[in-house]
């Protein structure tokens, strides 16, 4: 990997790290200096040296149709022909949206904006505004974007900007409750991933996201899911539709901008109603529903009209899940997105999640790697399952790691 070599200590002359976004990074994995991409198609990512990998990192999530789908790349080529941003509405926004509202009953009105923590810090700020209270609920282990108020443990945080901010652990009802107990009249929402996703795939116990509507609902505190991951991904209306509890705002990114910068947020017409500029609480963007990520959007949000989607994904995922089962590992999923945890399971919040291997989990990374198969850098990530992924990629995932333990 010698160019991937010589790319990397370019990138760490000018570039942080060496990388735009941290969880790019393979420190955490020991695997040494990452590859750098040159193209990917369907179910692959090739690197500058001209390798190519089995993907199941999908850029965390969005590619829920695979690399460069043809109609999604036609559709950006065109609109961009016609301009890449306007700074004023175009048609295509408002059919993002309706696409959005009618796939989320929660949803009323919908905002867009350009990635996941504009979206959840907006959200933040919209929930306090209507409630005229400060304190947020947030989960330990949950990631909401880098916004001060939902980053607690960096350092740069003002202890001002987090001091409004309860953490909870994930999946416990008792600590929640007695949470909302001491802060309830001061609670502006219960922020929380309906299934987890930052810490590992951790789904919700059975009861525990009723429960936070029913402590919502008693206090008055807005209850936020941050559908950043599962939205569009578990089912077409989200973690909602698959667990029947609704949400007063809604968190949306990855999937819903079809592989471009495009997140939003929305919820309550009541509530969304309070955003400027028919309302107080202000909230803007240059960049928002620029005409490329709209363009991407409508073709992706348009096809997963289709049912089938998610039953190839459920198929696809399923399989995946059942070649990866082994003694000593635990495999967590939910539709299209998993991961194989190195401990005994099950595991339900950043505790259990933490007290995974992670050294053997950073050897397996590196084994697939070598065989030709790339999943996230991370034992507290996901892997992502796209419709470009069939039989032969599971086959061939299923069989590298097997390998590893013979």
């Amino acid at each position: 990997m010698a160019l991937a070599t010589a790319l990397f200590r370019r990138a760490r002359a000018v570039i942080p790290g060496g990388v735009n976004s941290p969880v790019r990074s393979w420190k955490a994995v020991g695997g040494g200096d990452p590859f750098f991409v040159r193209r990917g198609e369907g179910a692959y990512l090739e690197d500058t040296e001209g390798n190519r990998y089995v993907d199941w990192v999908m850029s965390w999530g969005p590619l829920v149709l695979g690399h460069a789908d043809e109609e999604v790349v036609e559709a950006v080529q065109e609109a961009a022909a016609e301009g890449t941003t306007f700074g004023a509405p175009t048609e295509r926004e408002v059919e993002v949206a309706e696409e959005i509202v009618d796939a989320i009953p929660s949803v009323e009105m919908v905002r867009l904006v350009s990635s996941g923590t504009e979206a959840a810090m907006s959200a933040v700020r919209l929930a306090r505004g209507f409630t005229a209270r400060d304190r947020i609920i947030k989960f330990a282990g949950a990631y909401h974007g880098h916004a001060d108020a939902l980053l607690t443990e960096s350092p740069g945080v003002p202890t001002g900007a987090s001091a409004d901010t309860i953490l909870c652990p994930y999946n416990d009802v008792a600590a929640t409750a007695a949470a909302v107990e001491r802060y309830g009249e001061g609670l502006a929402c219960i922020l929380v991933e309906p299934v987890a996703g930052n810490m590992g795939v951790v789904p919700p116990e059975p009861g525990f996201l009723a429960a936070l509507r029913g402590l919502c609902d008693a206090c008055g505190a807005l209850l936020v899911f941050d559908e950043v991951i599962t939205g569009f991904r578990v089912a077409r209306g989200g973690a909602q539709e698959l667990y029947g509890v609704r949400a007063d705002l809604t968190l949306l990114g990855k999937i819903v901008g079809g592989g471009l910068p495009l997140a939003a947020f929305g919820g309550r017409a009541d509530v969304m109603e309070q955003l400027a500029p028919s309302g107080p609480v202000y909230q803007a963007g240059t960049l928002s529903g620029n005409p490329l990520a709209t363009a991407a959007a409508l073709v992706v949000l348009r096809r997963l009209r289709d049912p089938d989607v998610y039953r190839k994904l459920e198929e696809t995922g399923a399989a995946l899940e059942a070649g990866l089962l082994a003694p000593g590992m635990t495999v967590q999923r939910v539709g299209g997105m998993l991961t194989l945890f190195f401990r005994e399971g099950p595991v339900r919040n950043l505790t259990e999640a933490v007290a995974s291997d992670t050294e053997r989990y950073g050897a397996f990374f590196r084994h697939l790697l070598e065989q030709g198969i790339y999943v996230a850098p991370s034992q507290f990530e996901a892997m992502f399952v796209s419709t470009a992924h069939g039989e032969q990629e599971v086959e061939r995932t299923v069989e590298a790691a097997h390998a590893l333990r013979a």
